[in-house]
């Protein structure tokens, strides 16, 4: 793979982890109500299940869904519940008892590792991503090679760039100390979520999600 070819990829890598979607509403959402050190199990999560996701969707997983087309509608009506299940917890979340700090416990809990990992096979945007940079950018001279470079790559990117939501999660909390305005960001934060849906709801296929 040439210089070029990478810093290509890199930048698409780069832009298509760091721009808002489920992954990075929930990881923001997550800063905010329990801290940076507790969301780094989520923010783990994303990454490594994203890489795991991008090497087995370019070794062929993706023609088992191309053999059975109703199995995107399985998978968008799963991803939809999935994510309106996952808003409805952000909205609903308690704010942390007295005056817990970074790190503490609180009313509720963040993601786990396995659950970030799992939710990348529900995340129409994780499709996208995947689809993307295994169609776009590995070598049909050497498929393998370029896939496990791409992978690579893709998650040294993607785990600082989602984490940095998280990050600015936890500095908002500044601003949310009051009961009242935390549980008015989780609602919007939820809302927002919640939009991330209209384009599962009115694409045809997961590649336009």
């Amino acid at each position: 793979m040439t210089i070029e070819h990478l810093l290509a990829f890199a930048a698409f890598a780069f832009v298509s982890s760091v721009t808002p979607g489920p992954n990075t509403l929930m990881l923001m959402a997550s800063g905010t109500n329990y801290g940076v050190s507790r969301t780094v199990p989520h923010a783990l999560g994303v990454s490594i299940g994203f890489v795991i996701m991008v090497v087995l969707v370019g070794l062929g997983l993706v023609r088992v869904f191309e053999m059975f087309p109703a199995s995107y509608d399985v998978l968008k009506t799963v991803s939809v519940l999935y994510l309106v299940y996952l808003a409805w917890k952000i909205a609903s979340a308690p704010p942390p008892a007295g005056d817990a700090k970074e790190g503490e416990a609180s009313g509720g809990r963040p993601l786990t590792f396995l659950q970030a990992a799992l939710f990348q096979w529900v995340n129409p945007k994780g499709w996208t991503m995947a689809l993307t940079a295994v169609t776009a950018y590995t070598l049909p001279g050497a498929p393998i090679y370029s896939l496990l470079i791409i992978a690579l790559l893709f998650g040294l990117i993607n785990f600082p760039s989602v984490s940095s939501w998280a990050v600015m999660g936890r500095q908002l909390r500044r601003a949310l100390e009051h009961p009242a305005r935390l549980r008015t960001f989780n609602i919007i934060a939820a809302l927002l979520l919640l939009g991330s849906l209209w384009p599962i709801l009115t694409a045809g296929g997961l590649d336009m999600a």
